[in-house]
């Protein structure tokens, strides 16, 4: 089988059943687990990744049901590890806990915690003392690539413009258990408007992320299996996750042959083919989303991914939009050419210096051990509360 376009890709999966028979009759909620568990386990054949809260289990009084699907994930992750492809980059799971976690673990599920937790399949991610589900979802968010949202209220809301603000998809699956108004069913009718459904995720090759909306609809007779199928095919059919390239663009700039070189030869194909990032270079020859181009390239800077420097030939507005993305906080490469004049508050922030000359894959070696040197490195001005 060829390599899914969602091998490494972290997904995250989100929401809650309600307390109310007639909103959420049980066989609906045995369906959506039902649904859920096999998600996952496609999600696993195909190199997925995930994004896991590490919680309590409360249960529905109505019929002893489980209210949210975060261990139903962590168990059919666990039981289909068998699955998985070879050398899918890491970590697996990212497991976002707080300082209560080991005191709410269900009984039922601590031997599965303790085993993944001594394993090197996941990371975990603490949100420090705040048992606030705001800052647990901002770390949710922050780690997850794509939310698959299902019921919920307000929680599945706030995680969804977390999503959005981030440029990040969100599927909201039209599961009946829950009110109409609320939650992923919300934002389900949200999309159903052609105007708005890209704004909860974008089709690559600029397909139409409307015609999906409506394919992942699920009508009562509809299988299970159908519907995952479904939502299998909406996920592979995503748009990549994009990096953002500031660089120079004027053709009759001295430098802008070799920056032109380094861009087609080193960092597209690493960044696209090898990484599963899209580039994104605003010159004024695309399809623009906005009325002005400054408008264009702030939007797409602010909701990069990822971004990509070149400060070659030293543009003042390489220099503005790169002072932009490290404010925000993006994850930013800084390169220049080897032998670039660099003014002393650049040159001291550690970038990859690109040679001209060698080999094709020499340059791209060198372009992607920095890149893995510096990936997680933290923001200049680090955000703190002023007590946890």
């Amino acid at each position: 089988m060829a390599r899914s376009p969602l091998y490494g890709r972290r997904i995250h999966i989100s929401g809650s059943v309600v307390n109310d028979l007639t909103l959420a009759p049980t066989a609906d909620v045995e369906a959506a687990r039902e649904l859920i568990a096999l998600l996952v386990k496609e999600l696993v054949k195909r190199g997925a990744n995930f994004a896991i809260p590490v919680d309590a289990e409360p249960k529905r009084d109505v019929d002893g049901l489980p209210v949210c699907f975060d261990w139903l994930v962590w168990k059919t992750v666990k039981d289909s590890l068998i699955h998985r492809p070879q050398n899918v980059p890491g970590p697996f799971i990212v497991a976002v806990q707080h300082h209560k976690t080991e005191e709410q673990i269900p009984e039922e599920y601590l031997d599965l915690w303790d085993e993944l937790r001594a394993s090197q399949l996941i990371k975990i991610e603490s949100a420090a003392y705040w048992n606030m589900n705001s800052k647990r979802m901002e770390a949710q968010a922050r780690f997850g690539d794509v939310l698959i949202a299902l019921g919920g209220d307000e929680g599945v809301l706030y995680l969804a413009n977390l999503y959005h603000d981030a440029d990040k998809p969100i599927v909201p699956l039209n599961v009946p258990i829950g009110a109409e108004t609320k939650g992923a069913r919300r934002l389900y009718a949200f999309g159903l408007a052609s105007a708005q459904t890209r704004r909860l995720f974008q089709i690559a090759d600029d397909g139409d992320a409307h015609d999906w909306i409506n394919r992942i609809g699920f009508p009562k007779r509809q299988s299970i299996p159908d519907r995952v199928s479904a939502v299998i095919d909406l996920l592979e059919s995503l748009d990549r996750p994009k990096a953002f390239a500031v660089r120079l663009l004027n053709p009759d700039h001295e430098d802008y042959a070799s920056v032109q070189d380094f861009f087609g030869v080193v960092a597209k194909p690493v960044l696209e083919d090898e990484l599963g990032y899209r580039l994104i270079v605003i010159d004024g020859r695309q399809t623009y989303d906005h009325a002005r181009i400054d408008q264009e390239i702030f939007a797409k800077l602010h909701r990069s991914s990822v971004v990509l420097a070149d400060i070659t030939g030293a543009r003042p507005n390489c220099f503005l939009e790169l002072g932009y993305a490290l404010g925000r906080g993006l994850p930013t490469m800084v390169t220049a050419r080897e032998g670039a004049n660099l003014p002393f508050d650049i040159a001291t922030f550690a970038g990859h210096h690109w040679k001209t000359a060698g080999g094709v894959d020499e340059r791209r070696r060198a372009f992607r051990e920095h890149w893995n040197a510096i990936r997680n490195r933290p923001t200049l001005v680090p955000t703190e509360p002023l007590i946890s």
